[in-house]
């Protein structure tokens, strides 16, 4: 949107020159007139640029960053904050031993944890420790077995270990998503509990990107509400109940409500390919693993379908591949339809 782009500096310039009224007094380059002028035109040049990010930021599609949070706060909307990641680490040790509110676990590389309360292990020779990210942010979402070290010496303790995954980091919301719930409440009226009301609800939860909405989905008086996370897959159990006790918390007197997460179909990709010289298999793989993902996250409850001649135009767009045979997905040379309720995510994929 550059609605000024026209009023550069030599446009301007030119346009004061010419009106510049008397006949027979120099106005060209080094002359008083110009050498006069031309500031001013430089100046008057800064102020319509400005005004052309004036009128971008003003309008939603076209705002960013703290003007984009104002157009969204207009209509009530607030962009999720970065969260921590969160899980327990078992301590294993001497019976007795201590381990101070405040301990710092880490990974290998480098990721820091800090426990919440002191604890005590016990008489089996372990304790499990709740700790979090000392920073929020998705890297703090760290495998299970991914934190191994204690940091600084502790007498008694021999080793730390997170047995399970970590959940509910997050970096905070993004200027697509946060304009995406922007518009979505705009643009699909929410009122009185209306399946739209119940879509932006889930979404107002951190860590949820989409939702489906199935009304009178078992009998009279009962919503179902099916979720997505922002990786576009299944939601953990936890993220699942924070969005049950939300809508609790807002829905209509009366209404039966179910959330669960949504049903993930793994699609398993075979296909032989045709490389280019000095490229391997396995470096063609991730490239195409990694497209696969991404085209389908964009059908996620968009579109039920997945085309095998659009995961073929993808094998084939990717580069290092020159061509491919013998595309199969799960097994057939056909497209798959994704049961609602369901999303289709990228399983095994084996190249030859």
């Amino acid at each position: 949107m550059c609605v000024f782009e026209q009023q550069s500096w030599d446009s301007i310039l030119s346009r004061m020159l010419n009106h510049f009224a008397p006949e027979g007094v120099a106005k060209q380059e080094g002359s008083f007139v110009y050498d006069a002028m031309s500031p001013v035109a430089v100046e008057l040049s800064q102020a319509y640029s400005d005004l052309d990010r004036v009128l971008t930021q003003g309008f939603a599609e076209t705002s960013n960053g703290v003007y984009l949070d104002r157009r969204a706060g207009e209509h009530g909307v607030t962009r999720k904050p970065p969260a921590k990641a969160y899980g327990i680490v078992k301590v294993s040790g001497t019976t007795g031993a201590k381990i101070p509110a405040g301990t710092a676990f880490a990974t290998k590389n480098g990721t820091l944890f800090v426990s919440e309360a002191e604890a005590v292990i016990a008489s089996e020779g372990f304790v499990k420790v709740n700790v979090s990210a000392e920073e929020t942010g998705v890297s703090g979402n760290v495998p299970a077995l991914g934190i191994t070290e204690v940091i600084g010496s502790m007498p008694g303790v021999q080793q730390a270990v997170n047995e399970a995954a970590f959940i509910g980091g997050y970096d905070g919301e993004s200027d697509e998503a946060l304009l995406d719930r922007l518009l979505t409440k705009v643009r699909t009226p929410a009122t009185s509990g209306n399946a739209n009301q119940y879509r932006q609800w889930a979404m107002e939860v951190t860590g949820i990107a989409d939702a489906k909405v199935f009304p009178l989905w078992n009998g009279n008086g009962t919503v179902k509400v099916v979720l997505l996370d922002d990786a576009r897959r299944a939601p953990a159990p936890e993220l699942v109940t924070q969005v049950a006790e939300h809508i609790v918390w807002v829905r209509p007197i009366g209404a039966n409500v179910t959330v669960a997460a949504a049903v993930e179909v793994p699609l398993n990709i075979d296909v032989d390919l045709d490389v280019l010289p000095g490229t391997t298999l396995a470096e063609a793989k991730a490239l195409i693993t990694n497209e696969i993902g991404a085209y389908l996250k964009e059908l996620s409850f968009v579109n039920a379908i997945v085309r095998i001649a659009r995961i073929a135009n993808v094998i084939l767009d990717t580069k290092l591949v020159v061509d491919y045979h013998d595309l199969k997905i799960n097994g057939a040379d056909e497209n798959i339809v994704i049961p609602e309720g369901s999303v289709a995510v990228i399983g095994t994929v084996n190249v030859r």
